[in-house]
């Protein structure tokens, strides 16, 4: 059997595959946000290392920037102003 991860056994990937087809859509949709949250979780962490002297305003604009590109970042960063008002 060809495995989806070069990293994962053959039969552990079995498995996994088998409990995700058993999981009900609520189960599904939960462990995707779960890992969507994770991602999130560590390119920003990311960002804070490559940046270190950044306030946390400034990884967020940073981070925005890099994931839902220069103008939504520009409003985000007019909104963390506004709200340091």
């Amino acid at each position: 059997m060809r495995t989806q991860s070069t990293d994962t056994h053959p039969a552990a990937e079995a498995v996994q595959i088998d409990l995700l087809r058993k999981a009900g859509t609520a189960k599904r949709l939960s462990i995707a946000f779960s890992l969507s949250e994770e991602v999130s979780l560590l390119a920003y962490d990311g960002i804070r290392r490559a940046h270190p002297k950044a306030t946390k305003d400034e990884a967020l604009h940073i981070f925005a920037s890099v994931h839902y590109g220069a103008e939504l970042a520009e409003k985000l960063r007019e909104c963390l102003v506004r709200r340091r008002r």
